[in-house]
C-alpha cells in the first residue's frame, strides 16, 4: 500500500509538472482561458495555424476587410503559433488606443523588426517600458529644441519647399518622376532635426538612402513566412539578405553621424537630435548613474536605433502622404483647381504660404485629410501586443495576444463614411465651406492614445507647407502619352505609391516672378 501510494504520489507530480509545461507552451501560443468569450476565430490547424484560409491575391488589409463580412468586425486567427485579433471598428479600435492604451501598448517580436532596431531598441517597435517611455519623452523634447520651436521647424520647411519647387522650375513641361524631391524634401526636414544637416539633390549619399530605404519598406513587418516561422531564417532567405544589407548600408551612415557629433560635442550647444541625447547619456554617467543608463537604454545601441526610427519613419510617412497628394491631383484636377483658387484668393501672389494660412485655406486641408482617410499610410497599423489578459468590447483577449488595427476597414466603413471609397475633400467640410474637425469618430490617420505617431505635428506641417508651396506656382497634370497613376497601394510598412510621371507646368501668374525669393 505504501509502495503504490509513493506510486500515486509520483505520477501526480509528474502529471502536474506535465501541465505546467503545456499550460505554458499553451499560454505563449495565444491559448485561451476556460468559460471565456474569445472572438470568433478563423478555422485553424496545428502549426500552421490558419494560414491556409488566409491565402489570398487580395493585399492584406483588403483580404482583413473582406474576412470581416464573414467573421464579424472583432475576430481572430492564428499566424502559425501566434494568436492575433483584427479590429475592424473604430469603437474597437479605441478601445484598444485609448481607453486601454498601456494594456495593449506592447510590440511583437518578429525576425524582420529585430533586425531593423537591434532587437527593439527604437520607439515604433520596441515595446512598452520605462526605456522606450523615457527615449519617446526626449524625442518629443527635441522637436521643440530649436527655441523658436514651431516658427523653427516652419523656417526649415519653407526653406525645404523653396528648394522644391526651383527644382520643380527647372523641369516644367518635362516628364518627372516627383517622388525623388518630395522624398529628399522630407529627408531633408529630419536631417535638420537628427543631424543639422542636408542633402543636394543627386547627393551620392542621399541616393543610396532612397535604395536601403526602400529595400526596409519592401522587407520589413509584413508577415512574411520568416517572421510566423523564425526557424525558417537557418535557410537560404532573398528578402532577409536584402533587409541585412539595407541595415548595414543604413547603420554605417548612423554611426559615421554619431560619431561626428561625438567629436564635436558641445554641452553648452544642442543642435540636434543626436547631441540631445548624447547630452542624457553624458549626463548619467557623469553623476555616476550608467546603471540607470542602461535600465533606461542610454547605450550608443539605443541611441542609433532612436535616431534611425526618427529618420526611417519621419521620412517615410510623409513623403509617401505627399505622393499620395499628388496622384489624387492629377487623377482630380477640379480640386487641384479648387486649392489653386483658394490659395490665389487668401493668401496672392506676393508672399509665400505659412503655417499661420492652414485656417485660412480650409478646402486644401480638407484635401489632405481625404488623402489621410482613403489611402491612410499604414492601412494595418503596427500590431500591438496585449500585456495582461484584457477584453476588446466584450470579448475576453489573453495576454500575449497580437492586435491588428485595420485602419483600412475603418476608414472606408459604409456605416461611417458616405461613399467611401470616392474621393471627395468635401466630406470635410460643412455647408458652409467651413473645416469640420472630423465627419466621423472613426477618423485616425495617425492612431491614438500612448503610441500614437511621434512625429504627427511635424508631419501635418510638412504635408501642409510643401502642398501649398506646390500648388500656389505649379499646375501638376499627367505628360502626354503616359496613364494615370494607379490608386491601388503596394502594401508594406507603408502603402506604397506605383511610380509616376507629372508635367510640371508653371502658372501663369508666376511666370515673372523669381521664385527664388
Amino acid at each position: 500500500m505504501q509502495e503504490a501510494s509513493c506510486a500515486a504520489l509520483m505520477l501526480g507530480a509528474v502529471l502536474a509538472v506535465l501541465g505546467l509545461a503545456l499550460f505554458s507552451l499553451w499560454r505563449s501560443a495565444g491559448g485561451k482561458l476556460p468559460h471565456a468569450n474569445y472572438p470568433r476565430s478563423l478555422p485553424s490547424l496545428p502549426i500552421v495555424g490558419s494560414l491556409l484560409h488566409l491565402s489570398s491575391h487580395s493585399q492584406p488589409h483588403l483580404m482583413f476587410c473582406d474576412l470581416q463580412k464573414k467573421y464579424g468586425n472583432l475576430y481572430s486567427l492564428k499566424m502559425g503559433s501566434f494568436y492575433v485579433v483584427i479590429v475592424n471598428n473604430h469603437l474597437h479600435a479605441k478601445e484598444v488606443l485609448l481607453k486601454k492604451g498601456k494594456v495593449f501598448a506592447g510590440r511583437p517580436r518578429t525576425v524582420t523588426t529585430d533586425l531593423l532596431t537591434r532587437d527593439g531598441k527604437d520607439i515604433a517597435f520596441g515595446t512598452y517600458s520605462p526605456s522606450w517611455k523615457f527615449h519617446r519623452k526626449l524625442v518629443h523634447s527635441a522637436l521643440s529644441m530649436f527655441g523658436e520651436g514651431a516658427l523653427a521647424l516652419e523656417k526649415i520647411i519653407a526653406g525645404e519647399a523653396a528648394s522644391m519647387c526651383q527644382t520643380l522650375t527647372d523641369f516644367c513641361d518635362k516628364p518627372l518622376d516627383m517622388a525623388p524631391e518630395l522624398t529628399r524634401g522630407a529627408t531633408n526636414v529630419i536631417c535638420s532635426l537628427c543631424f543639422k544637416s542636408n542633402y543636394k539633390r543627386g547627393d551620392p549619399e542621399f541616393e543610396s538612402m532612397l535604395l536601403y530605404s526602400q529595400g526596409i519598406v519592401d522587407t520589413v513587418a509584413k508577415d512574411s513566412l520568416v517572421d510566423i516561422f523564425p526557424w525558417l531564417q537557418i535557410f537560404p532567405n532573398k528578402d532577409l539578405k536584402m533587409l541585412k544589407k539595407c541595415v548595414e548600408v543604413r547603420d554605417a551612415l548612423l554611426q559615421k553621424k554619431y560619431l561626428e557629433h561625438k567629436d564635436a560635442y558641445n554641452d553648452n550647444s544642442v543642435n540636434d537630435l543626436i547631441d540631445a541625447l548624447l547630452k542624457a547619456k553624458l549626463n548619467m554617467e557623469n553623476n555616476n548613474r550608467s546603471k540607470l543608463s542602461k535600465e533606461v537604454g542610454l547605450t550608443d545601441d539605443h541611441i542609433l536605433m532612436t535616431v534611425g526610427d526618427i529618420f526611417g519613419a519621419g521620412v517615410e510617412t510623409t513623403a509617401t502622404v505627399l505622393k499620395w497628394a499628388v496622384a489624387y491631383a492629377i487623377h482630380y484636377p477640379e480640386v487641384q483647381k479648387k486649392i489653386q483658387e483658394e490659395i490665389d484668393t487668401k493668401i496672392g501672389f506676393d508672399r509665400q504660404p505659412s503655417m499661420s494660412d492652414r485656417s485660412r485655406l480650409p478646402y486644401l486641408e480638407a484635401t489632405i485629410r481625404e488623402v489621410l482617410r482613403i489611402r491612410p499610410v499604414a492601412p494595418l497599423l503596427i500590431p500591438h501586443v496585449a500585456i495582461t489578459d484584457s477584453s476588446i468590447g466584450e470579448f475576453t483577449i489573453p495576454k500575449g495576444a497580437r492586435v491588428v488595427i485595420n485602419l483600412w476597414s475603418i476608414h472606408h466603413d459604409e456605416n461611417e463614411w458616405e461613399n467611401p471609397d470616392e474621393f471627395d475633400p468635401n466630406r470635410f467640410l460643412d455647408e458652409n465651406g467651413n473645416l469640420v474637425q472630423a465627419p466621423s469618430p472613426s477618423y485616425l490617420p495617425f492612431g491614438a492614445g500612448v503610441r500614437v505617431c511621434v512625429g504627427e505635428i511635424l508631419a501635418k506641417m510638412e504635408i501642409f507647407l510643401f502642398l501649398a508651396w506646390i500648388f500656389q506656382r505649379f499646375t501638376l497634370e499627367i505628360p502626354e502619352g503616359h496613364t494615370l497613376p494607379d490608386l491601388q497601394g503596394k502594401f508594406g510598412v507603408v502603402l506604397q505609391v506605383a511610380k509616376f510621371k507629372v508635367k510640371v507646368k508653371l502658372r501663369e501668374q508666376w511666370k515673372d516672378i523669381d521664385l527664388r525669393t
